[in-house]
């Protein structure tokens, strides 16, 4: 007889004891999550159940016995601890912060969208890398105190659990995410009903979703939910699975946290009383429709007001970050999909779809137009826009450069603010009790953990290893007995790795490009670094495969197949379902960290920035963050066969030189020990990556570059532009259409320069003139910029500079003189050009609308070269 099966699964929580019911207050905050002596109370409940749990509070509560709790509610030390536990939560929540003392210039308040964010293990909302940091982005924010509402979707499925088939195949398990047994609450209405949000779908249909919120510390995290009895079945799936289906069913996905993110945060706002937010952040292009629906509430609520005008008023408070140094990685639908589900009977008055296509369109040398790019659409909706490092700046202005055409690279508006880690999440508690109270926010707290004494230093990271080959263990074991091996074949599994031998971790997901088993490329030489007698080798692989990734499947299996080997599997692991709780004891664990993209594929990477917060040296390709941070002494850069074309060249080279550098640089250091068996120079490196890297690599220090760069120059031209019944805004729009009118007119007539011959002493001063002719605009509409620095053989401008020239005279018609005299500081080959930018108090920057005029090549100096 078949097993009857429930359609609606719940859980029935415990009644608390009135002494004990602050604990449903600490365990729906998700501060606990990265709060460790919360953690300890939560265990001291049940320590068994709180393992069981995997440390879930909402789930040991609705699991724990009320024979158990009554027990606790008469045990009056632990009443008392409930009791300081919810005070010290309320003081945190209260006290003024970091981002308090910015005064009322600070924004009221930021909307952050992202379509996964990776908090705890409890709330299972991420895939990777994207939502690990938008989790460490809101955890920062609420140490901060920076008043971010959140947006994102509740899936009902998440992200995949991971097992291997006994031929070490991936296969894909998506348990459901009850919201009944998370650490999640209903937004509701005054009237306690739910409050919901709608967004129109061709056919006169309407997706409807009520919104689950997950308190951060001080952080809202709404989440949006379709599964609701209003959606007809399709509807319903929308919030299914992250990153699950294409085509039609992601673009209602990104709808939905698009349009129906903006019309959450309202209604959040609207119920709690809280500022709405002046500024808008969008975490990749997932989200890009919000900058649509702000349009659509401006033309809707302000008469009179245009598309075009709406357009400067939402592009002014908007951030945008990309996240992907390849276009493969960036959402693009059928053109005619967008015209579908944004034209016709689903069109919203003033939106036209059009101009909702002009957004999205690649119109650039090389873009296909029968697409609409979610990037494209982003960066056109977004006045301010940043990579995530500083190579991932240089690269997305290559990549975005058909938007800027004419332009350099260099001057394409695409900032960089690097990404950070949250270091109370992901820094080990005995790395943390090293700092003896010193906050790690700042350079202090590290400079004490660096100054710990060699031997204490050297034992806390000897326990850790220990923890790391106990968890290993653990996992090796339960993969093995899924794959189908009994008890009695496991045996060896009990002496997988030893906690003094070097250890180096891997764990990623796995697209090709982060080449998960480059360390395969010639498996003999791996054999040797693991079973060297004298200088062994570790390795501990973890990573998950998109399910539709077949080519990723693929690699995981032959590192598995490797792994699976008798004569390694001792010195090798794969450990399947990488997730927050595995990565807290595999970063900590580990001497080395691994990390081998194809340069510079890895738009920033912060796994190797856990690891080094937890002692650990990196061991990687110069790609990222460790481009711009590796100095030398705080781990290895493995060589790159930069210029090589064929890729298994390239492989070849880039896996040979990683072999080299662990046998014959990162195993010496840990094995080559004093009179007192402590590897001094291991120790040398391991204290002056705390000390460096400590402050670099925090997640503090990146919002409050978010904070000061990016968040409140939005916030200010957000005050500016809507001031005054948006004038500046309707001053912008008309001057763009004025601007772009007369654009064609501009010329440069004639570049001249005293004090220039074939050679100028350094110190000297040289003035340069230019003749301009503005046709039908003014010196007010523009700015003309003399670019200045060093050239190279072909008179090619490198490390330039620009400044802005003052017009000086009028002569016949609209023609006019501009000077500047530059004083020249440095020596070497020097040239200079001049160019004609836009000029207007609402731009953020002159190359905002990717209009420049030059001189022809005619125009001249008096050597008839201009430079």
């Amino acid at each position: 007889m078949a097993r009857v099966r429930a359609i609606r699964r719940f859980t029935v929580r415990t009644v608390l004891p009135g002494s004990l019911d602050a604990l449903e207050a600490l365990a729906i905050n998700l501060r606990w999550s990265w709060h460790p002596p919360t953690r300890d109370l939560f265990a001291a409940i049940d320590p068994d159940r709180w393992a069981v749990s995997g440390h879930d509070p909402v789930r040991l509560l609705g699991e724990v016995s009320a024979e158990r709790l009554a027990e606790l509610a008469e045990d009056q030390g632990f009443v008392d601890w409930v009791a300081r536990a919810r005070a010290d939560l309320a003081d945190y929540l209260e006290q003024p912060r970091w981002y308090q003392s910015l005064g009322d210039d600070a924004p009221a308040g930021i909307a952050y969208f992202s379509p996964e964010y990776g908090i705890t293990s409890a709330l299972p909302q991420y895939s990777g890398g994207l939502g690990i940091l938008a989790g460490d982005h809101l955890k920062t924010a609420s140490d901060l105190g920076v008043p971010i509402i959140a947006l994102g979707l509740f899936y009902r499925a998440g992200y995949f659990r991971q097992t291997l088939s006994r031929d070490g195949w991936q296969q894909e398990h998506y348990p459901v995410s009850d919201p009944d047994g998370s650490p999640v609450s209903l937004l509701r209405e005054a009237d306690g009903s739910p409050a919901k949000i709608a967004v129109g779908l061709p056919g006169g249909r309407f997706l409807v979703a009520r919104i689950w919120v997950a308190q951060v510390g001080r952080v809202p995290l709404l989440m949006l939910d379709s599964d609701v009895e209003e959606n007809g079945p399709i509807e319903r799936e929308v919030t299914d699975r992250l990153y699950g289906g294409g085509g039609e069913h992601r673009l209602q996905q990104e709808m939905l946290l698009g349009i129906g993110g903006v019309r959450a945060v309202r209604a959040y706002c609207r119920i709690t009383g809280r500022p709405e937010p002046e500024v808008f952040h969008t975490n990749e292009g997932h989200a890009g429709f919000l900058g649509l629906e702000r349009i659509r509430e401006l033309v809707s609520t302000n008469p009179g007001m245009t598309f075009d005008q709406a357009l400067e008023v939402s592009r002014a408070g908007t951030v945008f970050t990309t996240h992907t140094p390849v276009p493969a990685g960036i959402d693009r639908f059928p053109i005619d999909l967008i015209a579908q589900y944004f034209g016709g009977d689903n069109a919203s008055a003033g939106v036209p779809v059009d101009r909702v296509l002009e957004l999205g369109a690649e119109s650039f040398d090389g873009g296909d137009p029968t697409v609409f790019n979610m990037a494209v659409m982003g960066l056109r909706l977004a006045q301010r826009a940043n990579g995530v490092s500083l190579l991932h700046g240089e690269v997305s202005r290559g990549m975005f450069s058909g938007l800027w055409s004419g332009f350099d690279n260099d001057d394409v508006p695409i900032t960089s603010v690097t990404n950070g880690v949250h270091a109370p999440t992901w820094t080990a508690r005995q790395v943390v009790d090293l700092a003896h109270g010193a906050s790690l926010d700042d350079a202090e707290g590290w400079a004490v953990i660096a100054d710990t004494p060699d031997e204490q230093l050297w034992q806390v990271k000897r326990a850790l290893r220990e923890e790391l080959v106990a968890m290993t263990r653990w996992r090796l074991r339960e993969s093995w007995t899924n794959r189908g091996a009994s008890d009695a074949e496991l045996g060896w599994t009990d002496s997988v790795l030893d906690p003094d031998v070097l250890t180096i971790g891997f764990a990623r997901r796995v697209p090709s490009y982060k080449r998960l088993t480059l360390m395969l490329r010639d498996p003999e030489r791996l054999r040797a670094l693991l079973t060297d007698p004298e200088r062994p080798v570790q390795l501990v692989v973890a990573g998950k495969a998109h399910p539709a990734d077949d080519g990723g499947k693929r690699l995981i299996q032959q590192l598995v197949h490797f792994a699976d080997s008798e004569d390694v599997r001792h010195r090798i692991v794969f450990l399947p379902d990488y997730d927050i709780s595995m990565a807290t004891t595999l970063y900590p664990g580990c001497d080395v960290w691994l990390n081998n993209p194809i340069r510079p594929l890895e738009a920033s990477g912060t796994s190797g920035m856990k690891a080094a917060l937890n002692g650990a040296l990196n061991l990687s390709i110069l790609d990222g963050w460790w481009d711009e941070w590796f100095d030398g002494e705080n781990g290895w850069a493995i060589p790159t066969a930069d210029g090589v074309e064929d890729a298994d060249r390239r492989d070849d080279l880039e896996a040979e030189a990683l072999y080299s550098l662990i046998e014959n640089s990162v195993a010496p250091a840990f094995y080559t020990r004093d009179e007192k068996g402590l590897p001094q120079r291991w120790l040398f490196m391991l204290k002056h990556t705390l000390r460096t890297l400590g402050p670099k690599v925090l997640a503090s220090r990146m919002l409050r570059e978010y904070v000061t760069r990016l968040y409140g120059p939005a916030a200010v031209a957000s005050r500016e532009i809507e001031a005054t019944d948006y004038a500046l805004a309707r001053d912008l729009s008309d001057w763009k259409g004025r601007l772009r009118a007369g654009w064609s007119a501009l010329r440069i007539d004639h570049v001249e320069a005293d004090g220039v011959g074939d050679a100028v002493m350094q110190g000297a001063g040289i003035t340069i003139r230019a003749y301009v002719s503005l046709g039908t605009l003014t010196p007010d509409d523009v700015q003309v910029q003399a670019v200045f620095g060093r050239v190279d053989a072909d008179d090619r401008l490198v490390e330039h500079e620009a400044l802005t020239m003052e017009h000086a005279e009028q002569y016949d018609g609209n023609r006019w003189l501009y000077r500047l005299t530059i004083d020249l500081d440095r020596n070497g080959p020097f040239g200079y050009t001049v160019r004609i930018l836009p000029a207007h108090p609402g731009l953020a920057s002159a190359q905002e609308l990717g209009l420049q005029v030059l001189p022809p090549l005619t125009v001249g100096m008096s050597d008839g070269v201009l430079r």
